[in-house]
């Protein structure tokens, strides 16, 4: 397994389609992932710290994890079919609850918790960018600073021919 970083979520062009994009910790490779618009607004609120005034559904999951006695030890996104993402969630070191990335993605982010990918999902899905490319990511990082949440409550469908959670 290979720990990641998430470096944000925007809107993919003229699609519309939401994207979250990994960068594996030791490493040069990027994993996009396609996801619904509630997850990418869910996505870029915890990474904008933003709190609401009530729990949204990531804080009170999040919350009923804790409350209930039990620790999100990491997250894995663990394969990959028919270009669709999967993933756990690992609660106190052995209990392993299936869900979406975009979810997992959205808790590890609230909980302080490590996101890993499995090696071969990372090799087949995996985009390696070399370091003459570092421009793009100062781009789309300069892009992450300026976008709001709210960009991405209109969501649309996936595009079949990517690979999606």
């Amino acid at each position: 397994m290979k720990e990641l970083d998430v470096l944000g979520v925007r809107v993919e062009m003229p699609t519309n389609n939401p994207i979250v994009l990994l960068r594996e910790r030791e490493g040069q490779r990027y994993l996009p992932i396609w996801i619904a618009a509630p997850e990418a607004t869910a996505i870029a609120y915890a990474q904008q710290g933003v709190q609401p005034p009530r729990p949204l559904t990531h804080d009170l999951m999040v919350t009923l994890i804790q409350d209930l006695g039990h620790r999100l030890d990491e997250v894995r996104i663990t394969k990959m079919e028919d270009n669709i993402f999967y993933a756990v969630l690992v609660l106190d070191g052995k209990i392993e609850i299936s869900a979406r990335p975009s979810d997992a993605i959205a808790l590890a982010l609230r909980a302080a918790t490590p996101i890993l990918v499995a090696e071969d999902v990372l090799d087949a899905a995996g985009v390696a960018m070399a370091v003459e490319d570092e421009d793009e990511v100062e781009r789309f990082r300069e892009f992450l600073d300026q976008v709001s949440a709210e960009d991405f409550e209109s969501g649309g469908e996936d595009p079949p021919e990517q690979p999606r959670d």
